[in-house]
C-alpha cells in the first residue's frame, strides 16, 4: 500500500537510518479476533495518537474494510484525520471541549464530544451541532472510579433530569473507563461495572461502553453495547501474565552503520561501559530519537540496576543485546556470537516484531507497549503490508 503522506511514506529508503513496518493483515485479524470476543457487542476501535503511532490513515482505511463503524480518538484534530478515511463512521473525541472555538472542529468533521464536565456540557449546548435528527449527539463520561476525566454520579442525576425536559443534548453513548481490567480478578472492576450499570440507566436511550482491550477479556455484563479496543488492536498482549492472543502488527529494524572490533577491556558509548571480551560490534542507524528508549541500554549502565539484562535485537537467526547506554541516533549491540562475516553494513537488526515482541521491549525498557509504539519517530522508512480487505 502506498499513500502520498509524506508522514506515511517516512523517511527516504535510501538513507533512513531505520525501518517501520505496518502489517495491515495482522491488524485486520486482531480486529476480527477482539470483535469476536466483543460479541454480542460491536466492536468500535481506538486510534488516537496517530493510530498509536502506526499512521492513523492506513489503521482506519484496514479497519473500514474489516466492518469497522465507531472510532475512538483524544483530540478533535485526531477524529479530522479518521473522517478522511472513514467518511459514514461515528467519531467519538474523548477528551472533550476546551473552548466555544472548539465546537467549530467538531460540526466540520461531524464528531462527536464526550462530554466530561459541566463546562463541556454548557459550550455543547450552546454551539453543538445538529445531525438534522437530533439536537446536539454527544457522549457522556460518567466517572466510576479512575477520576481522570468524567461527570460524577451526583451531576449524572441532575442531567438526567433537566435533559429529560429540556432535550439540550442527545446521548448517544455513556462511557466509563475501566482502572484494572489487565487484572481480571481486580475487585475493582465489578465494583465500576456495577456503578456504571446504575448510572447508564439515567439515560435509557443511548448505549453503554466500558469495556476497553483488557476489559473485553471480562466478557459478560462488562461488554455492554459497544467494546473500545485499543492497544490489542497493534499487537500487545491484553491481559497482563496471559499468553498473548494478538498477532504482531508493527515491526522496527535498525540499520546497520558500521562494524567494529573492540578488544576485551575496551570501552563503548557514553559512560564507558567496559568490555568484558573481544566484542564484534554493530552500530546501527537509531536511537532514542526514534523512540528506541534509553532505559533499554544494555547491562552494565547505572540505569540497568533494576533490569540488569536491558533490551535485545534479533538478526541472523539469534538475539544480539544492546551494548552500554542507547543515544540519540545510534544502538550498540553485540554481534560476536554471529561470526566475522555474518553481517555487513547496510543490513537490518530487528528491534521490534516477531522476534523481539512490543511487550518484551517495552518490559525491558521500563516500560508499556503504550507508549513504546507512541513515541515511534518519523525518521524510519515506512512499508504498509496487506490491508485489502476482509479474507
Amino acid at each position: 500500500m502506498t499513500h502520498s503522506d509524506p508522514h506515511l511514506r517516512g523517511a527516504d529508503p535510501r538513507v533512513a537510518g531505520g525501518r517501520l513496518t505496518v502489517d495491515l493483515d495482522a491488524l485486520a485479524a486482531n480486529y476480527r479476533f477482539l470483535a469476536e470476543q466483543s460479541t454480542p457487542a460491536e466492536a468500535g476501535a481506538v486510534v488516537k495518537a496517530d493510530a498509536y503511532g502506526l499512521g492513523t490513515g492506513p489503521v482506519v482505511e484496514a479497519l473500514v474494510a474489516e466492518g469497522c463503524r465507531k472510532f475512538f480518538v483524544a483530540l478533535p484534530e485526531e477524529g479530522l484525520a479518521v473522517r478522511a478515511s472513514a467518511p459514514e463512521a461515528d467519531i467519538y473525541v474523548f477528551n472533550g471541549l476546551f473552548s466555544p472555538e472548539a465546537a467549530s472542529f467538531y460540526r466540520e468533521g461531524r464528531l462527536l464530544p464526550v462530554l466530561n464536565s459541566q463546562s463541556d456540557l454548557a459550550i455543547w449546548e450552546a454551539h453543538g451541532w445538529d445531525d438534522g435528527e437530533t439536537p446536539r449527539p454527544c457522549a457522556l463520561h460518567l466517572e466510576t472510579g479512575m477520576n481522570r476525566l468524567g461527570l460524577s454520579a451526583e451531576r449524572a442525576n441532575v442531567l438526567a433530569q433537566e435533559n429529560a425536559l429540556t432535550g439540550a443534548l442527545t446521548p448517544r453513548l455513556i462511557i466509563s473507563h475501566l482502572a484494572c481490567a489487565d487484572s481480571p480478578d481486580h475487585p475493582m472492576n465489578r465494583q465500576q461495572l456495577e456503578s456504571f450499570q446504575a448510572l447508564c440507566a439515567l439515560f435509557p436511550g443511548a448505549e453503554s461502553s466500558l469495556a476497553n482491550s483488557a476489559g473485553i477479556f471480562l466478557g459478560g455484563e462488562f461488554l455492554c453495547d459497544v467494546t473500545r479496543p485499543g492497544v490489542a488492536l497493534y499487537g500487545s498482549n491484553p491481559v497482563s501474565g496471559t499468553t498473548n492472543p494478538m498477532r504482531p502488527v508493527a515491526s522496527v529494524h535498525a540499520r546497520i552503520a558500521q562494524l567494529r572490533h573492540v578488544p576485551a577491556g575496551g570501552t563503548v558509548s557514553y559512560g564507558a561501559t567496559p568490555l568484558s571480551r573481544d566484542t564484534r560490534i554493530a552500530v546501527t542507524a537509531t536511537g532514542y530519537a526514534d523512540g528506541y528508549h534509553r532505559s533499554g541500554s544494555g547491562a552494565g549502565v547505572p540505569l540497568r540496576s533494576a533490569l540488569p539484562e536491558g533490551a535485545h535485537g534479533f538478526v541472523g537467526g539469534r538475539r544480539v543485546p544492546v551494548l552500554g547506554r542507547v543515544t540519540m541516533d545510534i544502538t550498540l549491540f553485540d554481534v560476536t556470537d554471529l561470526g566475522p562475516d555474518a553481517l555487513q553494513v547496510g543490513d537490518f537488526i530487528e528491534l521490534m516484531g516477531p522476534n523481539v515482541p512490543v511487550d518484551e521491549l517495552a518490559s525491558a525498557c521500563g516500560t508499556i507497549s503504550y507508549e513504546l509504539l507512541t513515541s515511534l519517530g518519523h525518521r524510519f522508512e515506512r512499508h504498509y503490508l496487506g490491508g485489502g480487505g476482509p479474507v
